[in-house]
């Protein structure tokens, strides 16, 4: 199927917009989260728009929005806690459509730290892309104690998380798989094929929790 525009729903009232790519015979499912919104971060930034454009070439039907204040999107920046909401919005229009798929929260810097803090039932698993680790508060992520898999991301030059600083947050998480990426910054130029590898062969072992 062609992109196609969707409205979100928040619980709080604003609408926000998107896009959906449903590709036939998809096998998994995932919304994506862009980077941050004060430093220019939109639903088209790079790591996000190359995953929304790979991905459902793979068979992974996917959604991506702009955040609150963003865009065409309602409201004001919410400083990553009422962006939750907006991540809900977004599961709540992508969860029906692929039912029976397995749905990942998919997330690229702020995005991988907000999708933390989202334990969302409907949900089957995480990808967080070179999360920071510090948009969000450690405190507030949810996913860390969550029994459910998660993907983290780190790559090998991150300027603002690297493997070094990453390891010692991440010890001890549940059911967390750990990826360095050889040669990545934070803005992974020149490592889309490599970050599409690591994120596909993830998803192909995600299994929906009915399941």
């Amino acid at each position: 199927m062609p992109i196609e525009p969707v409205t979100l729903s928040t619980a709080d009232g604003l609408v926000l917009e998107g896009e959906i790519d449903l590709p036939d015979r998809a096998w998994s499912a995932a919304v994506l989260a862009h980077p941050h919104p004060e430093f220019g971060g939109t639903m088209r930034s790079i790591v996000t728009a190359a995953m929304f454009g790979a991905l459902p070439q793979a068979g992974v039907a996917c959604l991506r929005f702009n955040f609150r204040g963003v865009g065409g999107s309602a409201g004001t920046h919410g400083g990553g806690q009422d962006e939750r909401a907006d991540l809900v919005a977004a599961i709540d229009v992508l969860a029906p459509i692929t039912e029976g798929l397995p749905l990942a929260l998919a997330g690229w810097s702020f995005g991988a730290d907000t999708s933390l803090t989202v334990a969302d039932e409907r949900l089957d698993g995480w990808l967080a892309v070179a999360p920071p680790l510090r948009t969000a508060a450690v405190a507030d992520m949810v996913a860390p104690a969550d029994p459910r898999p998660k993907l983290v991301i780190v790559p090998e030059h991150d300027q603002f998380r690297p493997p070094e600083s990453a390891a010692p947050i991440l010890e001890g998480w549940k059911n967390t798989r750990v990826e360095i990426l050889p040669g990545g910054d934070h803005y992974l130029v020149g490592r889309a094929d490599q970050l599409m590898a690591v994120s596909l062969d993830w998803l192909r072992e995600l299994s929906p929790r009915s399941a």
